[in-house]
């Protein structure tokens, strides 16, 4: 009867559990989805290469090497016990216990390669704990500067902190799961960690053990699936999403910034005085240039920003925010990750139809005029980023709307923009003049 209730229970968890967070993912990629069609899918190769460098080797990660250390300890350790969490789900659904030591335990090798890669686990397990104790410290008691900037006050600290502490917890599941399972069959199992643990358990009696091996169990399968449907909401997607983003991510060279492809037929006209404009389409929807809210942004901008891990490392290296100007190119993606929140939760509530709520990215407590025009495009923040994101790819879409749609630039921008138009450099002389420097 036991065994029944742990199936039925395990699976009504389960489904409960995968229908919430099935919920939340499929509302992020709905979001993804509003940001316009780009092609990313050639050269495969080289994102390949990216992916397995960047996304899973964490390549990017080792310019700064304590927290570099400190992020692959936590990193392997996810990926690591995520061996023994499969055998938990397996005997969740059969209702069985440790299902696949029972079914090696006569066989001499593949009992050591199982009691092996338990012990391996619980090692990796004793680093993460180290890890997320050291994170913990850098940003409670240390505060290194970039992880208390004002963009992470509220929610972001709580959401850091609240992964911190799960990573903890599950941890405490799966030892005191092991410890007293070992404790209960007299050390049989032979794993390291566990064996050290379990003098503590010297007093417990077999009722005691049993009960608190169960709520080892079970208090680790529910922290999994608990994180599962709090991943969607948490900056911590990026476990998720790094991988995609990073193939995906542009192979250009760093200083490539996108031409506006009306503005460079204009230009092309321009140059060729013989050509003969296309004729006006009368029902053509206006040209629109730049970005003013994230339906003008790409489906990877978007991806950028749910992809985002709030590390700060861009806004650590950007010169503008070094010198004490507004913009943080981290504030630029959580922002824009916020607004694009709104709009899905606008759309869910409209019966899946956008109802115009005369907001966009510029402004309405989002993202400044202030902070766009101290951008330098030195792209300081797309070099630094561990996982391929682009904040300057927004900034020079939203600048390039601000100028050219709303006419919103310093007078010293409108001076150069008129002398280059006029005679094809920033200065206001004619072209005819522009050698005169070289005379005597």
């Amino acid at each position: 009867m036991f065994t029944i209730i742990q199936i039925v229970l395990f699976i009504v968890l389960c489904s409960v559990a995968g229908y919430f967070a099935f919920k939340g993912y499929y509302f992020v990629y709905k979001n993804i989805m509003h940001g316009k069609s780009e092609d990313l899918s050639g050269n495969s190769s080289e994102r390949l290469k990216n992916l397995l460098l960047i996304a899973f080797g964490q390549k990017k990660m080792f310019k700064n090497i304590t927290p570099a250390v400190l992020h692959f300890f936590i990193y392997a350790g996810f990926v690591i016990t995520q061996i023994e969490l499969l055998e938990i789900f397996i005997d969740g659904l059969t209702g069985s216990h440790r299902i696949i030591f029972h079914a090696v335990e006569n066989i001499s090798a593949l009992r050591s390669i199982y009691v092996f890669t338990i012990s391996f686990i619980e090692v990796a397990s004793v680093f993460v704990f180290i890890a997320t104790v050291a994170f913990l410290s850098r940003r409670w008691i240390l505060r290194v500067p970039r992880l208390n900037k004002p963009e992470l006050k509220g929610f972001p600290v709580i959401d850091a902190t609240l992964i911190l502490l799960s990573e903890i917890y599950l941890l405490a599941c799966i030892f005191s799961m092991n410890t007293a399972d070992m404790a209960l069959h007299n050390g049989e199992y032979g794993f390291l960690v566990s064996g050290f643990f379990m003098p503590l358990f010297a007093g417990c009696g077999e009722t005691c053990l049993h009960i608190v091996e169960r709520s080892g169990w079970w208090g680790h399968m529910l922290g999994v699936l608990a994180l599962l449907v709090y991943l969607p909401y948490s900056k911590h997607l990026h476990i998720l999403l790094a991988f995609p983003n990073t193939y995906f991510g542009r192979l250009q060279p760093k200083g490539y910034i996108n031409n506006m492809p009306e503005i460079t037929k204009e230009i092309k006209l321009m140059m060729d005085p013989s050509a003969v404009p296309p004729p006006v389409d009368a029902n053509a929807a206006p040209v629109k240039f730049g970005a003013k809210d994230v339906f003008d942004l790409t489906w990877k901008n978007l991806l950028d920003a749910y992809t985002c891990t709030e590390c700060g490392r861009c806004t650590a290296a950007c010169p503008a925010n070094q010198t004490g100007k507004l913009l943080s190119p981290r504030k630029i993606m959580m922002n824009t990750r916020d607004r694009l929140e709104e709009v899905g939760r606008n759309r869910d509530a409209n019966d899946g139809v956008w109802k115009d709520d005369a907001k966009s990215l510029i402004e309405n407590n989002y993202i400044s005029v202030e902070e766009l025009r101290a951008c330098t495009t030195c792209n300081a923040c797309v070099e630094e980023c561990p996982i391929m994101i682009s904040p300057l790819e927004i900034i020079v879409q939203l600048r390039r709307n601000l100028v050219m749609e709303e006419s919103n630039a310093p007078a010293e921008w409108n001076g150069m923009f008129t002398a280059m138009e006029n005679n094809g450099a920033p200065w206001q002389f004619s072209q005819q003049d522009r050698l005169n420097w070289k005379n005597g």
